[in-house]
């Protein structure tokens, strides 16, 4: 997290106040003429910046971004940010510009691409200047500026050896180094700035050991070291920086435990961010209790080594009144699991995050009463038990994110909890015990962003307050509930889709009703959502066509209608070209499989199990070159195994099980990976339009004492991330293969067919595979020897088949296939079966002639005809 620094401002306030006066009588002609120079020269032809300059309003000292002294009418700040397009690429400050403004004491050039700073030596009376975002390429000698006080480099690309240019600043209060390319440790220079107060080196690719000497001389009051990667222990000496008030050491790799003392003589101290380390042992937060000026503590844990316990009994209430508690997956209060009772105490807490802590007790409903002006609560991932005991009479305005999924909250939903959080954005209650109807008082809240209700016991009708006049929803989850009904005839589900905190489409983005008992056909409305990229509505009791409607969706990527009653085909007009996951299992789909599936060439998964599609496998398939998991099993298609299949080279799992299919497995099936070649994980494996992350919530506060003007606390707010899942028979079990585990699945499943002739010894070069599944077919002669390749198999079926000759020898996986991978063979005989084998004289072997042609797209079976090894087995 970048810290805003509290120095930064205060200087700029106190520029201001002892530079501004009364009695303006306008800006002087020369300054008037440079800023209109200044303005010509970096704005690009036909752009709008500064568009203000130079306009109606005559007096430059009323200018956007111009602040004069009302004394000397002389221009003494200027706030050019963002005044280039950076599409226009890097350039060269021309700082002769700037000369007419001699006065100048306050400079922001950041975000402009400009490559030096050079120019800028001459202003002598130069106290803050932010040059953040540019590409600057070093940092001059900086002696020239001895009355600077505040400087921003951030995220400039600089490394230590370009920071010998700040040894001049004997004056220098704030350095913001955020978001630059350091590394190692923490620069010497630094340490010789010794009037320093505010310190920022967040992501700066820092490492190694935290080594603080030269640092804790110094007087700082704000330290920012997050987002590197420094490790070992916490140095000792913090604990002498008296004045500090800020620390955030936020996302590195610190570790060992987190001394009582250590903070113990840091009174000041008004912000601490230790999360996302690898700290272990026991902290108590009751040392803490005597910091009167505390309200941000921040300990989220990424482990579960580090506990968080109860307060020492001798501090029963603490002295300070906290805005922010972050204690996350801290195993709080172990093994009691109940809540801290110093939070009885509090009365200005803004955010809370509690989660992942096992906890146990009632939803604590008072922490709400008690604090009215939190914002964001988060408790998802505990025990707490009881019903959402909310007061009608006590309106939460304030209140946008409440967290309490994957708990043990029963009962019903207050008919009133609409009517009293009427800021609601994001409510997440899935994975309770709720019972009833959904209130009809949601549709009161007019700003909801994302609503989860799902994995409860909710039921009723779908409720048409939610699916009409809805203008703020994003994300509308109810799935794994016993709504029933059917779904409304009209809706106006649109709003606003954000994507890491940027506005990104005007219309609903995801809509998740899955396993219910609606009923039906899909209503034409759907089709208004033109820019839906996920739906999910399998498991209910759906019938009749696919509207038409669906060939608006032009940016659907994930569709599931599996397990209802829908069919008979596609419609023709449907545009797939974004669609990645298209589940259609257990439907009334008939007749060949739809050719409007040949344009849905980003697919990587088409599951069309269990309908009553016929005719042979269509010869487009090849154009589906993404496709991973290609899943037919169940219905009536026939004719052979096409050799256009081949060509997807990217398939891990294919399953064409339970069809009419006959003819030989074509040989060139081992022309698909199936695991061989994992490639890099990307988007392609999840269903990532109920996207992780849908904004940067941004908590604002003053703190009392005026140091800080605001905070900016960055909290990514989270749906729940809809994972691809795929289930395949493996060791006679149908398994589930969910999110990253299905990412090291692979499978061929050809079973239940009417394939003849042999076993290609090509199938044993894939040696990548996990489950291989011939069964309940009519494959003669013996199993190839270049089985021996499969060492990555965990499942094998070659049953019912009429397989002759010895099994393969019980080595490695081998070792552990039982007698059901090969009953049903009678002429094969060995381990693990009963029927040992005993060799006798055999035809002396002769290589049989074979045609084999790929390029021409047909091929002929092997025929080894005398080479089949002789065996008698014996019971």
């Amino acid at each position: 997290m970048e810290v805003s620094s509290s120095l930064y401002l205060a200087a700029y306030a106190t520029c201001l106040s002892l530079l501004l006066g009364y009695g303006s009588l306008g800006c002087l002609e020369e300054e008037k003429v440079g800023l209109l120079q200044l303005k010509a020269s970096i704005n690009h032809p036909n752009g709008t910046s500064l568009s203000s300059w130079g306009g109606e309003v005559g007096d430059c000292c009323k200018w956007e971004n111009v602040t004069c002294d009302n004394k000397t009418n002389r221009v003494i700040q200027l706030s050019l940010p963002l005044i280039r397009d950076f599409e226009l690429g890097e350039c060269s400050l021309n700082a002769s510009l700037l000369l007419p403004f001699q006065q100048l004491q306050i400079l922001n050039l950041s975000h402009n691409a400009f490559t030096g700073i050079e120019g800028l030596l001459r202003f002598k009376k130069l106290q803050v200047l932010n040059v953040g975002w540019n590409n600057l390429r070093t940092i001059p000698n900086l002696s020239a500026l001895p009355s600077l006080k505040v400087l921003d480099l951030t995220g400039n690309n600089l490394n230590s050896s370009q920071l010998q240019g700040l040894k001049y600043l004997s004056k220098l209060e704030v350095l913001n180094l955020h978001y630059n390319n350091l590394m190692g440790g923490i620069p010497p220079i630094i340490g010789t700035l010794s009037y320093l107060k505010s310190l920022s080196l967040g992501i700066c690719n820092l490492n190694g050991s935290l080594l603080m000497e030269g640092l804790c001389k110094l007087n700082l009051e704000e330290l920012d070291l997050s987002g590197n990667s420094f490790e070992g222990t916490l140095p000792a000496c913090l604990n002498n920086l008296t004045s500090l008030r800020l620390i955030d050491l936020f996302e590195n790799d610190f570790s060992g435990t987190i001394p009582s003392s250590l903070f113990s003589n840091l009174k000041s101290l008004e912000y601490i961010s230790l999360s996302d380390n690898h700290f272990e042992g026991s902290i108590y937060y009751g040392s803490l209790f005597n910091h009167s000026r505390l309200q941000v503590f921040d300990l989220t844990s990424n482990n579960k080594y580090l506990k968080v316990q109860n307060e020492n009994p001798t501090w029963s209430v603490p002295l300070f009144q906290l805005k922010i508690l972050k204690l996350s997956n801290c195993t709080l209060n172990w093994p009691s699991r109940v809540l801290p009772s110093f939070l009885l105490s509090q009365y200005d807490l803004r955010v809370i995050d509690l989660s992942y802590n096992d906890l146990t007790g009632d939803v604590p409903a008072w922490l709400l009463d008690n604090n009215t002006k939190l914002e964001y609560l988060r408790f998802e991932s505990n025990s707490l038990t009881g019903v959402l005991d909310l007061r009608s009479n006590s309106i939460h305005s304030n209140m946008r994110l409440l967290y309490l999924s994957l708990n043990c909250i029963h009962g019903e939903l207050p008919p009133f909890i609409g009517s009293i959080f009427l800021g609601f954005e994001v409510l997440d209650l899935s994975g309770n015990a709720l019972q009833g109807n959904i209130p009809s008082s949601m549709g009161d809240i007019d700003q909801l962003v994302s609503l989860d209700f799902s994995n409860n016991n909710l039921s009723g009708q779908l409720p048409e307050h939610m699916m009409m006049g809805r203008n703020s929803l994003w994300v509308l989850k109810l799935s794994n509930n016993s709504l029933h009904g059917t779904l409304p005839t009209k809706s106006n589900l649109t709003g606003l889709f954000i994507s890491r905190g940027f506005l990104n489409s005007p219309t609903l983005q995801a809509l998740d009703i899955n396993s219910n008992s609606l009923w039906g056909q899909i209503p034409i409305w759907i089709g208004d959502f033109s820019n839906l990229r996920a739906l999910n509505l399998s498991r209910n009791h759906l019938d009749g066509v696919v509207p038409t409607g669906f060939c608006k969706l032009n940016e659907l990527s994930f569709l599931d209608l599996s397990h209802n009653k829908i069919g008979p085909t596609l419609p023709s007009c449907a545009n797939l070209k974004n669609m990645k996951f298209l589940h259609l299992e257990s439907n009334e789909l008939r007749g060949p499989i739809p050719d409007v599936l040949a344009g849905a060439t980003s697919l990587v998964t088409l599951n069309l199990r269990d309908n009553k599609l016929s005719s042979p496998i269509p010869p487009w398939f090849n154009l589906l070159s993404k496709l991973r998991y290609l899943l037919l099993k169940g219905s009536q298609l026939e004719d052979s195994i096409p050799l256009h299949l081949c060509q997807l080279k990217s398939i891990s799992i294919l399953d064409l099980s339970h069809n009419h299919l006959s003819g030989s497995i074509p040989p060139c099936l081992d022309n698909i990976t199936f695991g061989r070649e994992v490639a890099l994980m990307d988007d392609t494996f999840f269903m990532d339009t109920f996207n992780r992350w849908y904004g940067e919530y941004h908590v604002t506060y003053s703190y009392e004492n005026q140091v800080f003007v605001y905070q900016e606390l960055f909290i990514s707010y989270e749906a729940s991330t809809e994972r691809e899942e795929i289930e395949f028979i493996t060791k006679c079990r149908s398994e589930a293969y969910i999110g990253n585990i299905l990412y090291f699945m692979s499978g061929l499943d050809l079973s239940g067919n009417q394939l003849t002739s042999l076993i290609p010894p090509e199938i044993g070069n894939l040696s990548g595979i996990h489950t291989l599944n011939l069964s309940y077919n009519q494959l003669t002669r013996s199993i190839p020897q270049t089985f021996s390749n499969l060492e990555e198999i965990e499942s094998l079926d070659l049953s019912q088949n009429g397989l002759t000759g010895k099994t393969p020898e019980r080595k490695l996986q081998f070792a552990t296939f039982e007698q059901s991978s090969y009953e049903g063979n009678p002429l094969l005989c060995g381990l693990p079966l009963e029927r040992s084998c005993t060799p006798t004289s055999a035809p002396p072997a002769v290589q049989p002639p074979v045609s084999n042609n790929r390029e021409n797209g047909s091929w002929e079976p092997y025929s080894y005809g005398v080479l089949e090894d002789h065996m008698e087995w014996h019971s």
